[in-house]
Order: structure tokens, then C-alpha cells, then sequence
């Protein structure tokens, strides 16, 4: 299949350059505890050796900053770093990684008194100073805050657009181009049509492309498929990642399916028509990451799956996260949703807050208030 892709800048990350017509890169991100030095750099280096093009690292203390510092000596894999809600922590990461990854909407939690211009200009220097790149990573669970409340409730995807277009602006007049921007949400619909929307205003910056909370596989990898088929055949993506919510010894699954569905788009393997409509259940989760303060999110996750198998042919979405720097936010839209704490899982219905409840307590509360959702459909 003859694609044409679209004509991005290039933008170095370590030993990997992205856009300029270079193969489109394939990432992953750790879900250790970034603390753990050991577990860190045995995955990191697992995910190196499936052919991660770059490594993804979140970093949210100065003791993470620290355990990086130990990480970075122990692999030759490009590294990524997620600032998470502390853009101060930019310069004691740096040194250590090829690019910085921060959420504009995640630069209002500190020095709110502070224009995020002021951060952003911050973070750009810092990753000039130390040879590193930086993706603006935009999240429908966490949009700017100033951007949201401009529109209606039900547009989030221009919210997600303008925040990612305006960041673009700044960085270009701080005379910092070397980006790249993602534009994320967990429906395959909806990151086509804003990635689409972006393309068509910056076609000069290169896309990082993910489906956020794709959730288990096969069901995570076809809703990641759908959204890559219809933005790569177009030439649209630089670099992807397929986030899958699987143990961390599987962590390099994701590489493997990345591969395999950017395989079948150069042989043509595509569908000509998506729709993405479901009159099924769905169920959404995140990718396991260092956030993760219970390893039984991921158990929990797939109990989930299994407990509603029952409620197959009804339309309701079932959202489960695993931390509370997503969770909270990014479950919001869900029928019903789960954010997982060290001891606890908070059960929200849409916005509403239905309680916490042990990991032992929450499988049948859930399944009562499932049972109400379809009473009313």
C-alpha cells in the first residue's frame, strides 16, 4: 500500500529520529515503580530488546529523579520521562533522558499563580540545555482547564485541539521546535478526528498516536488498530504506542502489536470503512504504569471483563483506572467507572462519587449498580 506521508520536521529523540519521512517509531512506557532500580531496568531493557524505538519513564519526587539518574546507566535504550504534575522536576530529569513528555493541563497543579507560559518557556529551556526533545501530550481526562470551559460539555475534542495548537505557538516563539504532540482519548473515533483536525492546521509537526486506556487485549489492540489504520494510511503518525493493559512481564506486547498493525497498514491490511458505534459493552482501562499503586488493578481489570461477560449486548462503558492522577478525571465519562487506590477503589457513576470499596467489596457493588444501568436502558 502506497501511503504518503505527511511532510513533518524532524525531530531527534536520542539515536531515534521521528518525522522528515523517517519509519514511524514504536514506544512503550515502564509500569514499574520507578524506585525499584532493579525491576526498571529489567524492563526497560525487555522493552529495548522487542524493539522499542523509545522507553517512557514517569517521574513524580525527586527520589524518582534520582532512581532515573541509576536507571540511565544501566541501558542504552532512548529514554522518554513523564513530568506527571511537577514541571519543576525538568531540570533534575534531563540530564538523564532524550525527551521530556508533559500535559498542558497537568501545568495548573503547581504555582497556580504562575502563567504556564512562564512553565512551558521553563521546560523548553531546560530541554534545549540538555540535548532533549519534548512532546506536548494532550488527554481527554485532563484538558486545560481553561480550554474546557469554553465549550459545551459534549465537545472534547476541541478543547484537546486548541490547548495542543496554542502550545505549538508558544514553543514556536521561544524559537523551540524540536516537538511533537499527541492528541489522545480512549474512543478510536475520537483521536481520529482531532489528530485529523491537527493535521490539517500543523501538518509540520509530527503526531504521536495512542488510543489512552485501550484496555485488555484482543479488545485494546482492535480499538488501537482502528484509530492507526485510519490516521497512518493517511499519513498521518510519526511514532505510536499501543497501551495495553496486561502483567509487566508482558509489557513487550506492546511492541509486538505495534509492529504488527503498522505491517498490515504498509501490505494494505485495512478496513475501508470504521464504525465504531458499539451496541456491546466496553470496557475501558489504562495501561499499567509506575502511577499504579496496587498491582491488583490489573487483576482487578480483567475480573471486571469477566464478571460483566453477562451484560455483552448492552451499550455501557465501564472505565478502570489505575491511579488517582488519571483516574479521577478520566473516568468521568464512563456509565459507570473504577479508580484504584493502594487500599481501596473508588466507584463512580458518570461524574457522581458512588463510594470506595475494598478490592475484595468492589466486583459485586459494581455489578449491582451495572444491574440498575440496564434496568433503565
Amino acid at each position: 500500500m502506497e501511503i504518503t506521508r505527511n511532510q513533518t520536521r524532524p525531530v531527534r529523540i536520542g539515536t531515534v529520529t521521528i518525522g522528515d519521512g523517517n519509519p514511524i517509531a514504536v514506544q512503550s512506557m515502564t509500569a514499574t515503580h520507578t524506585q525499584n532500580v532493579d525491576a526498571t531496568v529489567e524492563q526497560v531493557n525487555a522493552l529495548h530488546a522487542a524493539g522499542a524505538d523509545v522507553v517512557r519513564i514517569a517521574v513524580d519526587s525527586k527520589k524518582d529523579a534520582q532512581a532515573l539518574a541509576e536507571i540511565r546507566q544501566q541501558t542504552q535504550a532512548n529514554l522518554s520521562v513523564d513530568l506527571q504534575e511537577n514541571y519543576r522536576l525538568a531540570e533534575l530529569v534531563a540530564p538523564h533522558v532524550d525527551k521530556i513528555r508533559y500535559n498542558p493541563g497537568h501545568l495548573y497543579h503547581h504555582e497556580r499563580e504562575k502563567p504556564w507560559q512562564q512553565k512551558v518557556e521553563y521546560i523548553a529551556s531546560i530541554a534545549r540545555d540538555h540535548d532533549c526533545a519534548i512532546r506536548v501530550g494532550v488527554n481527554c481526562g485532563s484538558v486545560d482547564p481553561a480550554k474546557a470551559e469554553k465549550y459545551d460539555k459534549d465537545d472534547s475534542i476541541t478543547p484537546m485541539l486548541e490547548s495542543a495548537l496554542e502550545h505549538c505557538e508558544y514553543l514556536d516563539s521561544v524559537d523551540f521546535t524540536r516537538y511533537c504532540v499527541s492528541l489522545k482519548d480512549s474512543d478510536p473515533q475520537k483521536v481520529i478526528d482531532v489528530n485529523q483536525r491537527f493535521a490539517e492546521r500543523r501538518s509540520d509537526v509530527p503526531l504521536h498516536l495512542g488510543v489512552t486506556e485501550a484496555g485488555m487485549p484482543p479488545d485494546g489492540i482492535i480499538k488501537t488498530r482502528i484509530a492507526f489504520e485510519q490516521l497512518v494510511s493517511r499519513g498521518i503518525g510519526d511514532t505510536i504506542r499501543v497501551s495495553l493493559t496486561v502483567p509487566n512481564a508482558r509489557k513487550p506486547e506492546e511492541i509486538e502489536a505495534g509492529r504488527g498493525i503498522l505491517t498490515d497498514i504498509a501490505a494494505g491490511r485495512v478496513r475501508s470503512v470504521v464504525d465504531y458505534g458499539l451496541d456491546t459493552i466496553n470496557i475501558i482501562s489504562c495501561p499499567s504504569c509506575s502511577r499504579v499503586e496496587n498491582e491488583a488493578f490489573i487483576d482487578l481489570a480483567e475480573q471486571v471483563k469477566e464478571m460483566t461477560a453477562y451484560a455483552k449486548d448492552h451499550a455501557v462503558t465501564i472505565a478502570v483506572m489505575g491511579c488517582r492522577v488519571n483516574g479521577p478525571g478520566e473516568t468521568d465519562d464512563a456509565d459507570l467507572g473504577l479508580w484504584c487506590g493502594p487500599n481501596h477503589v473508588n466507584l463512580k457513576k458518570g461524574e457522581q462519587s458512588l463510594g470506595a470499596f475494598t478490592y475484595d467489596e468492589i466486583l459485586p457493588r459494581l455489578k449491582d449498580e451495572l444491574d440498575k444501568v440496564i434496568a433503565t436502558r
